[in-house]
Formats: C-alpha cells, sequence, structure tokens
C-alpha cells in the first residue's frame, strides 16, 4: 500500500472525526445503549477505578473480525480494564455460544448475520434500511439476554465488482440498473461463493431484483477470476481490502438487494452492567471514523500488507487519536 493512500486514509480519518464532533451535538445516535460521546477522536483516558474489571473480548475467524476485537480490546484497556481476548472464536455460530455460555463477555456481529443465523429471519426479509435493521437486532438480542450497542458506520455486504475495463465495455456503469440494461449484459459471467447460487441475497437476488441473468462460476477465490480473466465481475465485500486498490470497480446496488451487514459489539446484559456506561462507551466511541474506506485500507494492511491484525489495530487507534 502507497504511503501516499495511507496519507489520504489518515485525512478521512481527521476528517470523519472533525465532522462526528461537530454534528454530534445535533444528532442522536442509533445504538442501543444510549447517546454515543461527542468527543470522539480525543484521548481515551485510563480510569484506575476500571483496573478490577474484567472484561473479555472474542470475534470470529476471519481479518475483520481479528482488527475490530483488537480495537475494542486495546481502547478499553487504555481506558484502565482489565481485557483479555479470543480473537478466533470461529464461525457465528460458535462466537454467538461463547457469548451465551459466558466463556466471552462480547464480540462485534454484523446486523444481517445475526438476524438470519441467530433469529430466523430470510434474507428476504430482513430491511435493506440500515437502522431498520438494526432495531430489529437490539430487539431479538434484548429477548436473550444480550446488549446489541451502537453499530458501526461501515456496511460490509456484497458489492458486484469489475476491472475498471470492463465497467467502460457495459457504458461506463456505475450501477446494477445500468449493468443489468445494458447490451450484452445476459452474456457476461459472474464469479462467486458457491452458496451464492442459491442465495436471494446473491445470485437468486440479481436474477429477481434486477432482472439479470449472467453466467455463474461457482470458486472459492474472491478476485482471483478478474485477474485472470475468468469472469467479467465477482462478488466482493465492501470492505475488502483489494477494493483499496485502483485495479477494481464496484458497483451501486441502486434498487436495495443487498442487506445491512453494519457491525455491533453484542454483549451479554451482565457484562455491559458490569463495564458501566464508561465501557461502552469508549466501545461505540472507537469506532465512529470506521467507513468502508477506512475498513479496506485496515483490512488491506494485514490481508496485502501482512501486518498482524493487533498492530494494525493499534495503528488505527493511534491514527484517530484514541491512544498515543
Amino acid at each position: 500500500m502507497s504511503s501516499t493512500f495511507r496519507m489520504l486514509i489518515a485525512v478521512l480519518l481527521a476528517t470523519l472525526l472533525s465532522l462526528g464532533a461537530a454534528a454530534c451535538g445535533d444528532e442522536e445516535d442509533s445504538g442501543g445503549s444510549g447517546d454515543t460521546a461527542s468527543s470522539e477522536g480525543e484521548l481515551i483516558e485510563s480510569d484506575p477505578a476500571n483496573e478490577d474489571i474484567e472484561v473479555s473480548i472474542g470475534s470470529k475467524n476471519f481479518t475483520e473480525q481479528y482488527i475490530l476485537g483488537n480495537v475494542y480490546a486495546q481502547a478499553l484497556e487504555a481506558a484502565g480494564y482489565d481485557v483479555s481476548t479470543e480473537l478466533d472464536l470461529g464461525s457465528e455460530q460458535i462466537a454467538y455460544r461463547a457469548v451465551m455460555e459466558g466463556q466471552v463477555d462480547g464480540y462485534p456481529e454484523y446486523t444481517g448475520t445475526s438476524l438470519t443465523s441467530f433469529f430466523g429471519y430470510k434474507t428476504a426479509d430482513v430491511p435493506t434500511d440500515a437502522d431498520e435493521a438494526y432495531d430489529l437486532v437490539v430487539d431479538e438480542y434484548e429477548k436473550v439476554g444480550i446488549t446489541a450497542l451502537a453499530k458501526a458506520p461501515f456496511n460490509n455486504t456484497y458489492v458486484v465488482t469489475s476491472t475498471p475495463e470492463t465497467a467502460e465495455e457495459f457504458g461506463g456503469a456505475t450501477t446494477l440498473s445500468e449493468v443489468a440494461e445494458s447490451e450484452g449484459a445476459d452474456e457476461a459471467s459472474i464469479a462467486g461463493f458457491p452458496e451464492c447460487r442459491q442465495r436471494t441475497d446473491c445470485l437468486l437476488g440479481l436474477r429477481d431484483v434486477y432482472a439479470w441473468e449472467p453466467e455463474f462460476i461457482s470458486t472459492e477465490a474472491k478476485f482471483e477470476p478478474l485477474d485472470n480473466d475468468q469472469a467479467d465481475f465477482v462478488f466482493g465485500f465492501g470492505t475488502d481490502g483489494d477494493l483499496s486498490l485502483d485495479k477494481y470497480q464496484t458497483y451501486e446496488d441502486d434498487m436495495g438487494l443487498f442487506p445491512p451487514y453494519n457491525p455491533a459489539m453484542t454483549m451479554s446484559d451482565e457484562a455491559v452492567e458490569r463495564i458501566g456506561p464508561e465501557g461502552v462507551e469508549v466501545i461505540e466511541r472507537v469506532q465512529v471514523p470506521m467507513t468502508e474506506e477506512v475498513m479496506r485500507e485496515l483490512n488491506a494492511r494485514v490481508d496485502l500488507d501482512k501486518q498482524e491484525p493487533k498492530a494494525v489495530a493499534t495503528q488505527y487507534l493511534q491514527e484517530s487519536g484514541f491512544i498515543e
């Protein structure tokens, strides 16, 4: 990753923090635990009263989760809490069970995943509005003794992606509607994970919502089919590190096919009470600058630059002004 690009990310972070501080006094946060503090970007101060309060933070088993788990853990440590981590729990079912059984106090989970994996919602029934989906998540978790803290700004949902050259071949399309309406759209190919073929929020949705029926190529690879000219399009995810590069173009889901996947720290009610309002405020504050662009850069530092997630989390907190 070029130093110039990282400088742009640092500027973006600073701008977001400045705008957030200016706007926070006028807007209400949608978090389940109250308003997010207006002091985002300010140094986290260690409180000696927290040193005997234990809290365990978990994560699932992929790059973004490792980064998020480390961000929350390091932020709580900076506030003086006694923090332990289990940052490779496994799938969402394993991580959810770890919270329910008290193995960990909490971990970050995505709104769409929570509704479909734990609470029986079909993907087609998940609201495409991020706030509506989050409100459902809060209500469902409340029934099982878990609190969903405020959701982070970024949405790690599906994004249809191609090379810029392919976009030009499709008339400079920037939305999925424009792609679907382009000449030759049904002769195009799209690559995705095998389960995508049967998902209403993936290939089936393209056909039902956009009336687009590209040839489907089943693969476990992500962007290699584009790099190797094996497919015209791929199903990526909104915060994939590869999307921080100039070699790909994403398309706006202008008809709202893909459900929202904003992460929120999900913690047992007992743990939320234990860390108190101060701990909740720290968790919610440090995620304020987490836009899709910022998370792409952080994921890229791990996946492309081969840095350790823990180190990248520290960089994020330092660049954002939360720790020195």
